[in-house]
């Protein structure tokens, strides 16, 4: 056979050393968001019977509808408000991992607007890293999803942090994010964590090694996706 046939013939079959996955895009999702490769290779964390290994960091409802990460965590820099979550909960076709507060919000509002996010149907609450102990402990008290709580810190005191609840570590500590992962990791073996992974894959791939079950991707924004569109429509 020749050299060209047998090329021809290694792309008609799938090797059979690699698992050959069939894929369906369509025309009108064919542009949508990918997250990066590289995720799949952490382990995820399950919840529910789902495991998750890709969170898209965004409250933008038509990102939302066009991306594939596995799940949304839904935190953003005002106060958490409950048409908030429940936008985002009837646009995900995806777990919703709802930001309720921890830092300017926080005591029994936290602990209200927590409940209120299980009932809507979010998949785990998110707190941010001034969140106290005592709140932590008080959520744990009233919910049966993850309690997500932020690290933001080097000098954080994780092992405090479990002990009040949390089930699920959110680190966020910028370039020191992957150390700050390796660190608790080789403190605690066993404990779940998301991490930012940057924006590079190189970054991201950092951070799974360094121990994150789970990455955050932030995805460009809808105004920088439309301007690639606008230069295209008008061929500049």
């Amino acid at each position: 056979m020749c050299p060209e046939n047998q090329e021809a013939e290694r792309l008609e079959r799938p090797d059979k050393t690699e698992k050959f996955v069939p894929e369906y895009r369509g025309n009108l999702r064919d542009h949508m968001i990918e997250i990066p490769r590289c995720i799949a290779q952490a382990s995820g964390i399950r919840i529910f019977g789902r495991r998750i290994k890709s969170l898209v960091f965004t409250t933008d409802v038509a990102i939302i509808r066009n991306i594939n990460a596995d799940a949304v965590i839904a935190v953003y820099p005002f106060t958490p408000q409950p048409a908030i979550t429940h936008a985002v909960l009837t646009a995900a076709e995806m777990p919703v991992f709802s930001g309720v507060g921890g830092g300017i919000t926080s005591g029994a509002r936290v602990v209200n607007l927590a409940m209120d996010a299980e009932a809507l149907g979010a998949a785990a609450v998110v707190v941010n890293a001034p969140t106290s102990n005592e709140c932590i402990g008080r959520l744990k008290e009233v919910i049966d999803i993850p309690v997500v709580v932020t690290v933001a810190r080097m000098d954080t005191d994780i092992a405090s942090r479990l002990a009040a609840g949390a089930d699920i570590l959110n680190v966020s500590a910028a370039e020191k994010t992957a150390e700050l992962v390796r660190r608790i990791r080789a403190e605690f073996p066993r404990v779940p964590i998301i991490a930012t992974g940057g924006s590079t894959e190189e970054t991201i791939a950092r951070t799974i090694d360094a121990g994150a079950n789970a990455i955050t991707y932030t995805p460009p924004t809808s105004a920088a996706l439309f301007r690639e569109l606008m230069v295209k429509y008008r061929g500049d």
